[in-house]
């Protein structure tokens, strides 16, 4: 019989949401709880949530996230300024960006933030959906998960 004392803690996955809208903040921390609910306590997500791109950035060298989720449509920073200033601070997890705007702008955002040696995993369209992010974020848990390495190679990804 497995001793509870004895079991490993699931393994905790960084994330820094940054929006400026605080409902899909919440809306994203809630999807992110389930997934790891949904991932049978094989990992589990320490959320960051911030509406300010200033104190995201800053956030980054302290506190870095294995995973970025940022709205490219934010006053004072957008998500391409915020982008290129993260590359520049070296930031090595991954990123998703969301964004009400069309097709073409989150295609052209994703190209952008590749061309600045991000680790994108996709551009999806606002408000993204549970199974969605479910789907973008299967190859993370997956390496995160117990009895994985720790160095997870993700695929680029793209939202419709």
């Amino acid at each position: 019989m497995d001793d509870p004392a004895n079991k490993a803690p699931a393994p905790r996955i960084r994330v820094l949401l940054l929006d400026d809208d605080h409902f899909m903040l919440e809306l994203l921390a809630d999807m992110l709880a389930d997934i790891g609910a949904a991932a049978g306590a094989a990992v589990s997500f320490e959320v960051r949530a911030e509406s300010d791109a200033k104190r995201a950035l800053a956030s980054l060298a302290s506190d870095a996230p294995a995973l970025l989720i940022c709205d490219l449509s934010m006053p004072d920073m957008d998500g391409i300024e915020f982008m290129q200033a993260a590359a520049a601070a070296g930031f090595g997890g991954g990123v998703m960006l969301l964004s009400g705007m069309d097709s073409g702008v989150r295609k052209a955002a994703e190209r952008l933030a590749k061309a600045h040696g991000l680790n994108v995993l996709g551009a999806f369209k606002k408000p993204i959906s549970a199974q969605e992010l479910q789907a973008a974020l299967a190859p993370l848990v997956a390496a995160y998960s117990p009895g994985q390495e720790n160095s997870y190679n993700l695929s680029p990804l793209s939202g419709k």
